[in-house]
């Protein structure tokens, strides 16, 4: 029997050829031809106010904490069940991070939780939209305004995903905080190997955030021709990608509604063909919010206890079928055990043992996608 690997980059056809057209160019280091038109597809479908392609989502979330100037002894708020760059981008300017358990029936965080946490040090929320499944940003946004925090979107999982306000309105995840970090690893819905955007909502960064991103100089503002010199004028690092990574995003950008609507169809299946598992209460399906739309970057099941995910792993591989367990609670990691103030975060802990991620990649096919839930569904009828 062939093997179903976890994950399997999807390639459009055009990524080669636009590589190709990016070396000839002549223009083959940053903000060429093709990290132009990444910026305009994203700030054309999306209405995001500024976006600038970064290296990978932990460099666009570290540029987030240099804008908003995290100093050592601010405080930052955000789920504990998440990867540890959202974290990382924040201790490295000497925050302490203040994690927040999740919701009892989904990954996120459990936006009722976060006011009881804000101090007189906090400076910011970091809301992760866990599989691309969004938080409450109503809440959230109430809670920034009332004590004048900045908001950092962590949207690594959520392109194309949307958070429906209490006005009715539909946002774009990415589009409501003050700033908002994407990811384009393999494993995304759209991407280009390694690579990151930051979107910059609130116009006070727009600046600085070029700045930032060229390595602290306005060398941006002088290929422009706004200075007829550039300098060092801020702090920074190199997050600027090559225009051959965004001639590759770009290929996959052109092939958004094609991918999506094919992520979604294998989600779906997914959700049909195991739901009675879960009125069995054998295994428990993701949760979407009435809030939220679902933009199928990950399909996963919750099982009883680490034993019996542990057990259908291996049942699984036995069956060539390959799945993954996620995050490990971050405040219960071996760096950040010691500065965690304590609190017992009980539902985070129970993802951190429970949660199983199936296989979803767009090439994936119906007798693929049968043989993953029949194999499933034997193992909970033992």
């Amino acid at each position: 029997m062939q093997n179903i690997p976890f994950n399997k980059p999807y390639l459009t056809g055009k990524e080669g050829h636009y590589i190709y057209q990016a070396v000839l160019s002549g223009k083959i280091s940053g903000d060429g031809i093709f990290t132009k038109n990444c910026h305009d597809f994203f700030e054309k479908l999306y209405g995001f106010k500024k976006c600038l392609l970064t290296t990978s989502c932990t460099d666009a979330l570290e540029m987030a904490a240099l804008l908003i100037n995290i100093q050592p002894g601010d405080e930052v708020i955000m789920p504990t069940y998440t990867f540890v760059s959202t974290s990382n981008a924040f201790v490295l300017r000497g925050a302490k991070i203040v994690f927040c358990d999740s919701h009892k029936d989904r990954p996120g965080m459990d936006e009722d939780l976060i006011e009881s946490l804000i101090t007189n040090r906090t400076k910011a929320i970091v809301p992760v939209h866990y599989a691309g499944i969004a938080c409450n940003m109503d809440k959230i946004m109430d809670i920034a305004k009332k004590y004048n925090l900045f908001i950092i979107e962590d949207a690594a999982q959520a392109i194309d995903s949307f958070y429906i306000g209490r006005d009715g309105i539909k946002k774009p995840l990415g589009s409501i905080g003050n700033l908002a970090a994407f990811s384009f690893h393999e494993t995304k819905n759209i991407m280009s190997g390694e690579g990151g955007m930051i979107v910059i909502n609130d116009e006070q960064f727009f600046e600085r955030a070029e700045i930032i991103r060229e390595k602290g100089t306005n060398r941006s503002k002088f290929f422009r021709g706004e200075v007829d010199k550039y300098g060092w004028v801020d702090l920074g690092s190199s997050f600027l990608p090559s225009d051959i990574i965004a001639a590759f995003l770009y290929a996959q950008l052109e092939n958004l509604n094609d991918i999506q609507l094919k992520r979604k169809k294998i989600w779906n299946f997914y959700y049909e063909k195991l739901k009675h598992l879960e009125t069995e209460n054998k295994l428990k399906l993701p949760v979407i919010p009435d809030f939220a739309t679902n933009n199928a970057h990950m399909f996963y099941v919750v099982c009883k206890d680490i034993n019996h995910r542990n057990e259908l792993i291996k049942h699984l591989k036995a069956n060539n079928i390959y799945s993954v367990f996620h995050y490990l609670s971050l405040h219960k990691s071996d760096f950040y055990a010691s500065k965690h103030d304590g609190r017992e975060l009980i539902n985070a802990d129970i993802y951190t043992d429970c949660l199983l991620r199936l296989p979803l990649f767009y090439e994936l096919t119906d007798a693929d996608l049968d043989n993953i839930t029949d194999e499933i569904i034997n193992f909970s009828s033992i």
